[in-house]
């Protein structure tokens, strides 16, 4: 079993910068893919983008691709998103997700583990 806990999310102005981190914990051993998703108030949950743990392997949706940046931190444990150039349509709640695989993945139904969310606001 993993336990993910995200932290970060806040309210921001658009144009402006957040970085979420998500710390893995319990059985974390093995060879894995963090991902991050969202989910604004309507609307199904999106793949935003996903770091294979060993080799470093990333993915980005296409409306982050140069404004956002996954990474991790091997030594502290930690998976983070660097969120840059905000905008108000990235307001949503924000997931991070754990999938036992090696291959970087979009679709949701492949991460076993989820973290509660953190919500990100961006204002105009």
């Amino acid at each position: 079993q993993v336990q993910l806990v995200e932290s970060g999310g806040g309210l921001v102005q658009a144009g402006g910068s957040l970085r979420l981190s998500c710390a893995p914990s319990g059985r974390t051993s093995g060879p894995y893919t963090m991902g991050w998703f969202r989910q604004a108030p309507g609307k199904e949950r999106e793949f935003v983008a996903a770091i294979n743990w060993s080799a470093g392997n990333l993915d980005y949706a296409d409306s982050v691709k140069d404004r956002f940046t996954i990474s991790r931190d091997k030594a502290k444990n930690t998976v983070y998103l660097q969120m840059n150039s905000l905008k108000p349509e990235d307001t949503a709640v924000y997931y991070c997700a754990a999938d036992p695989g090696l291959v970087v993945t979009r679709y949701p139904t492949s991460y076993d583990y989820w973290g509660q969310g953190t919500q990100v606001t961006v204002s105009s």
